[in-house]
């Protein structure tokens, strides 16, 4: 055999080796994930789907596994030594990376609105990155189920009961705003990020840029986690207790969102305005008109036009101490640069704006953007006691009573939730709404309307 058949042979064995090597570490990858996947199904069933949508890959690049929504990439040695080590780190990794994909941690966008402007652009995607960690962390914590049952570190504890003070659900977007708040050094920066790393977050990036929305991979993961919420709400009671904020993180990803100039058209009128109708102009017989006689058009514009507008409806403020003046001075700008623009009002309006806690304290009549202006330049807030809704109702209906509406489309009640409510359905549309930033879960009468907003809702 001569040396260049010899080397020729080597390499042929060397590289028939590596693809053999290779080939046993893909299996024996897969089987570590497909383990995991069933642990985690006997005790999370309403997960079945969840844990059953992802195909699994092969990378030595990532460390030691990570998502894109589609697949789920693994290093082999690395999540190995990590199972050898022990199997439950590697059931945690697997439920961290769902529920990254549940909560479309993967396409949202990073520094999440308002609320982390003080952030500088180069933390804002690390702030991010760690808030999505610790959301899910947070998640998996609390379940009280074998599989992913861990001892938590003192770092952990003390992160968790400062951002629970907050008393809200913390899904990533509320994490980033509380750790924003916190001025973090590098330092307890980076021991936070050390703590709570469990997955590789390249995946989330394309060509060095925040993934684009996926629509259809989003909608997919959309229907399983509605599916999951209706699971945990009916078949799986007992599944809930066990699982800590899953169900209440599932209800805030899954709150419809609104449109407030949409929502507010629920509360107009359609009837003929002083305006030219544009729609209703013919160019064809204007032209045919003016040329055929000089300056005799056939047609004109009509001078009036239908349309749906707000004319008469109600704002409530609850003024009781539960409600902050911020977040009512919020809503307000909010409403009123809905109100302000020149396609919500009709020319003459009429709008209360009214402050109740326990009784009503003010009633503000409103007939135009003037007077709106004016009153929002000169708010002042009254109350600050408990709260009733029922007062405001009766207040309302008094007002009806005594013909100060005519046609009263609705009322939209501003509040924390928690209060006594009237036992009866009134005779106008109504609608609680909360700011999603001081926002918990409450029930409100089935005849009313439950809307959260968020900043975005009102752009």
């Amino acid at each position: 055999m001569t040396e260049r058949t010899f080397c020729k042979t080597a390499d042929e064995i060397e590289k028939r080796t590596s693809e053999e090597t290779a080939c046993r570490l893909d299996q024996i990858g897969r089987e570590i994930l497909g383990i995991c996947r069933d642990e985690l199904y006997f005790s999370m069933r309403f997960l079945d789907v969840a844990l059953s949508s992802f195909v699994y890959v092969m990378d030595s690049g990532v460390s030691p596994f990570g998502t894109d929504g589609y697949h789920m990439y693994f290093h082999p040695r690395e999540m190995g030594g990590m199972y050898r080590e022990n199997r439950i780190l590697v059931n945690r990794g697997y439920l961290h990376m769902v529920l990254h994909c549940i909560f479309r941690h993967i396409w949202k966008a990073e520094g999440v609105s308002m609320k982390t402007d003080s952030l500088t652009a180069g933390k804002e995607k690390r702030f991010w990155n760690l808030s999505c960690d610790i959301a899910a962390e947070h998640i998996i914590d609390g379940c009280d189920l074998r599989p992913v049952r861990f001892s938590r570190s003192l770092l952990r504890r003390e992160t968790y009961r400062k951002l629970e003070l907050s008393g809200h659900v913390l899904n990533a977007e509320r994490v980033c705003s509380l750790l924003a708040e916190w001025k973090l050094t590098d330092k307890e920066l980076n021991m936070l990020e050390e703590e709570f790393r469990v997955d590789d977050h390249r995946y989330w990036e394309k060509d060095g840029q925040k993934r684009p929305p996926d629509q259809q991979m989003q909608r997919k993961w959309k229907d399983i986690d509605e599916k999951m919420e209706t699971d945990l709400e009916t078949f799986s009671k007992e599944a809930a207790d066990k699982n800590g904020d899953f169900l209440g993180g599932l209800r805030v990803e899954n709150r419809e969102r609104h449109d407030y100039r949409e929502f507010l058209r629920k509360f107009s009128v359609f009837r003929e305005e002083l305006k030219a109708d544009p729609d209703t102009f013919d160019y064809g017989f204007y032209s045919y008109g003016m040329s055929l006689y000089g300056n005799m058009p056939l047609i004109e514009p009509l001078e009036t036009r239908e349309e749906h507008r707000i004319e008469e409806f109600a704002v409530v403020i609850d003024t009781s101490m539960s409600c902050s003046g911020e977040l009512i001075r919020k809503f307000l700008e909010e409403t009123y640069s809905v109100l302000t623009e020149n396609e919500s009002f009709f020319q003459k309006v009429n709008v209360h704006i009214i402050q109740c806690d326990e009784k009503v304290h003010q009633d503000v009549k409103i007939t135009s953007g003037e007077e709106l202006e004016d009153y929002m330049e000169y708010f002042q807030l009254y109350g600050e006691g408990g709260t009733d809704f029922r007062p405001a109702f009766e207040y309302v209906e008094e007002l009806r009573q005594n013909r100060e509406f005519t046609d009263l489309k609705g009322m939209i009640y501003f509040t924390d939730g928690y209060g006594i409510y009237p036992e009866k359905m009134p005779a106008w549309r109504t609608a609680f709404v909360f700011l999603e930033e001081d926002y918990r879960d409450v029930d409100v009468p089935p005849w009313a309307i439950k809307l959260i907003l968020s900043e975005e809702d009102t752009e």
